[in-house]
């Protein structure tokens, strides 16, 4: 066996089905909302949508998002991360199935937005089962691998496009959203609770509290710092897969859908490489600066990207800006969940990362309002000075004043 895998393969069975339980639901939560990123163009002329009007779509399933993320934060605190995870995973997936039944842009707007509720959940939920389970020396490399998924996910959702919807079209691509639905059976019946929040569960703090003292001030920068960055990767990432594949008369790259599918593939190995690679480094080194450098080379290639021509060349540079351009978001969750207390992770975790989510559903929209105007590549090209804005953020980080249960200092 490899020798950087001795920690997953040495790990018990409980920590390897945690992992494993989180990991599938961020996977198949990325497979379900961006399915609709994918078939953003069929979508658009059957129900006569502009491209404003199909950003605010993925606008108002962000809102949602950071709705349902507070929700099942709280119900994670409560009743349990395993039973929150599993009720969130169930929602979206049938949500995302009855998106293909949708006849009308409100019908599907509804839709959507019992997408967001559901995949709002499922990121806090599986981050706190795998921060509380797992130990410290090993905890970054074990989230990073449960980040690591949603590029996994993406990628599948591209090629579940490549090969359902040029045959059955696009409702039948949302028909496979379903799957998800399956998977929380397995968890229900082999993923046990972490014991350090059975210990803890029988007191329960006023949510209040992350609002006030140091761990206010860690709420206020968290939320801030990720609303940047969400701002910038939906931004970005919902308008991708149309940036390569709209007609270069209209500021696209013209490749086909089989070519979108696949150039995205190959971006999404780029962002799977930067989820796992941050998590080595952040057992290794600092996880604030690791963070920082990560988004301050996002910042620098997202224009670089958007502005190159050449297919062979994006396919190239879209790797690197998936690694950069992504793999931050380990940080993000290794640095939270060892800035709150047990009883209230998965409320702060939901709150500080869901928030964002509400700034961040303009990015879609906007994006796509700016690029009837200015073209595609300026509006992508804007997203970098949201990435910039969160590094800027991120030099305020400081651990917790004394390290709780499951917690470490960055």
């Amino acid at each position: 066996m490899l020798p950087f895998l001795d920690w997953l393969t040495t790990a018990s069975r409980n920590q390897k089905r945690a992992l494993l339980a989180a990991s599938l639901g961020w996977m198949l939560d990325s497979m379900d909302v961006m399915l609709y990123a994918f078939v953003l163009g069929p979508v658009q002329r059957e129900m006569h949508l502009s491209s404003a009007a199909s950003g605010a779509m993925m606008s108002a399933t962000l809102i949602a998002a950071a709705v349902g993320g507070l929700v099942f934060g709280v119900i994670a605190d409560r009743m349990g991360r395993t039973r929150a995870l599993t009720m969130s995973m169930l929602l979206y997936s049938i949500a995302t199935a009855l998106c293909g039944f949708a006849h009308s842009a409100t019908e599907l707007a509804a839709y959507r937005v019992l997408v967001g509720l559901g995949m709002g959940g499922e990121w806090a939920s599986g981050a706190a089962l795998v921060a509380e389970i797992w130990p410290e020396q090993h905890r970054g490399k074990a989230l990073a691998v449960v980040q690591s998924f949603w590029a996994v996910g993406y990628a599948l959702g591209a090629g579940i496009v490549a090969v359902v919807l040029p045959s059955f079209g696009w409702r039948a691509v949302f028909f496979v959203g379903v799957a998800p639905a399956l998977v929380t059976l397995w968890i229900r019946r082999h993923v046990r609770e972490p014991e350090l929040f059975e210990r803890e569960r029988v007191t329960r703090p006023p949510v209040g509290q992350i609002f006030r003292g140091s761990l206010g001030r860690s709420t206020l920068i968290c939320a801030s710092m990720n609303a940047a960055t969400l701002f910038a990767w939906w931004g970005l990432f919902t308008w991708v897969p149309r940036f390569l594949s709209m007609p270069v008369a209209q500021g696209g790259r013209g490749l086909n859908i089989v070519q979108t599918s696949g150039w995205t593939i190959v971006m999404q190995f780029g962002t799977f490489l930067g989820y796992l690679t941050f998590g080595y480094l952040a057992d290794h080194f600092n996880r604030k600066y690791t963070y920082i450098a990560f988004l301050v080379i996002a910042a620098i290639l997202v224009p670089v990207f958007a502005s190159v021509r050449n297919p062979a060349a994006l396919l190239v540079i879209g790797p690197f800006v998936g690694f950069f351009g992504t793999g931050y978001f380990s940080g993000f969750v290794i640095i939270t969940s060892e800035l709150f207390p047990t009883r209230l992770r998965a409320t702060a975790m939901g709150f500080v990362y869901n928030i964002g989510r509400v700034v961040s559903a303009a990015a879609p929209w906007m994006i796509g309002g700016i690029a009837e105007h200015a073209g595609i590549s300026a509006a992508l090209g804007i997203t970098s000075v949201a990435f910039g804005l969160a590094a800027l953020i991120a030099t305020r980080l400081r651990p917790h004043s004394k390290p709780v249960s499951a917690q470490s200092s960055f």
